[in-house]
């Protein structure tokens, strides 16, 4: 059993990973969960340590790994440590407000994203979206923004644990830091899933297994339709 800023430190914790690649600082931690010093993050690491929900990864600065999620919101993880995914159920919470363009359950538990189709080339993503088609997600696994859902097609992000079928959460933006796997529109015809970088006026998208190269573009080639915030696999 989790106490609720164990909770909270863990999906923070988790989500960072997941759209950063590294861990968030003990400062971030901090900011995160409104606490006034940082010995209180200490004391919350611990604990989740202990209780086998995350590891710190030997020689290098302030680098986590969370092993598993609370079994609510039903993460597993592969022989490998690395992450095999969750399915989406139900987490409690007091959600009171709709998030926008997201429908919220007569019992606030969990939200309904619009689906939109598998990513692939040549196709604009709002091409993709079929407006009957919705997904139930934890509204713990979200913030106040506007969200919708991707189905992954194809292995190119494999290595930062996103399979082919999986489906992505993507929070909608235009504009995203370093590092950050989004959703990215080229050439406005071109919709794929990368890891931006960017140097100078270029901007490079990042695939996530060596078998495919990086794509280095001009500025004003690449539009930010969505940042990643999260996935969800069924078995």
């Amino acid at each position: 059993m989790l106490t609720r800023k164990q909770h909270e430190l863990l999906l923070f914790i988790n989500r960072h990973l997941n759209e950063t690649g590294v861990s968030p600082s003990f400062d971030e931690m901090k900011d995160a969960l409104n606490l006034k010093s940082k010995s209180g993050i200490h004391r919350l690491i611990t604990g989740l340590e202990e209780r086998g929900f995350i590891r710190r990864l030997a020689h290098r600065a302030r680098a986590l790994e969370v092993v598993r999620l609370p079994e609510e919101v039903g993460v597993r993880r592969g022989e490998g440590g690395g992450r095999a995914g969750f399915s989406p159920n139900v987490i409690r919470g007091d959600f009171k407000s709709a998030l926008p363009g997201a429908a919220v359950s007569s019992e606030a538990e969990v939200v309904q994203l619009p689906l939109y189709g598998r990513i692939a080339a040549g196709t604009p993503i709002e091409a993709l979206r079929d407006h009957s088609n919705t997904i139930d997600v934890p509204a713990a696994l979200l913030g106040r923004g506007d969200y919708y859902a991707l189905k992954v097609d194809g292995d190119s992000m494999i290595n930062a644990g996103i399979l082919d079928g999986d489906t992505v959460l993507i929070e909608r933006c235009q504009t995203a830091e370093n590092g950050t796997i989004i959703v990215a529109l080229v050439d406005n015809n071109e919709v794929t899933l990368k890891r931006l970088r960017r140097k100078g006026d270029s901007v490079a998208l990042e695939p996530a297994n060596p078998t495919y190269e990086i794509r280095i573009f001009g500025p004003d080639r690449v539009k930010i339709q969505g940042r990643l915030i999260g996935l969800m696999r069924h078995y």
